[in-house]
């Protein structure tokens, strides 16, 4: 990704996922934003952002952050928010085992207390482990743990699939993380 692309999408992250009043932005319920009104209020923060440039962003993302409306009059963020909003997912059966990558140092209060949301709506998995190691990699050396979500979901938890493909659960308990 382009290093401007890189600075605007981290932009458009914190503002479509966390703190869209930093630029008086307007979000629904559904964490939708108005194209035209996010364009004109990120000038001041953004100028080279126009119309061409977010397509492109959002077309050459590579984790897929964000989505248009299908007349890509709205956009929004695809998760990882953490301001309250309703993605509207529905909940869906994951596969067998879902990936999490993360480093040495939140060890320790995983096994004690599994994956936890935090700030977030949702805990974030994937299905491949390639992903979970680029994941846990953004924070030092990657331990990839392996979740059995075939499980969770038989036990009752539900689960939830983003538009990009992540997988999203409220929690994970220790019990259901295998350790290796």
């Amino acid at each position: 990704m382009k290093t401007n692309h890189k600075h605007i999408s981290k932009f458009l992250s914190l503002i479509l996922r966390h703190n869209p009043g930093k630029i008086k932005l307007h979000l629904d319920e559904n964490g939708w934003a108005d194209v035209s009104e996010l364009l004109s209020k990120a000038k001041r923060h953004q100028p080279s952002l126009d119309m061409k440039l977010l397509k492109e962003i959002v077309e050459t993302n590579d984790k897929k952050r964000f989505a248009f409306n299908e007349g890509e009059t709205r956009i929004r963020a695809n998760q990882g928010h953490s301001i309250q909003i309703d993605l509207e997912y529905k909940p869906v059966r994951p596969p067998e085992f879902l990936y999490h990558g993360t480093v040495a140092k939140f060890m320790d209060a995983i096994r004690e207390k599994g994956l936890l949301k935090m700030s977030r709506h949702h805990v974030h998995l994937s299905e491949e482990r390639e992903t979970a190691t680029n994941v846990g990699s953004r924070r030092g050396k990657p331990i990839i743990l392996t979740v059995r979500s075939g499980e969770m979901y038989t036990n009752g938890i539900e689960f939830f699939q983003s538009d990009n493909g992540v997988w999203l659960t409220d929690t994970v308990a220790p019990e259901y993380i295998e350790f290796k």
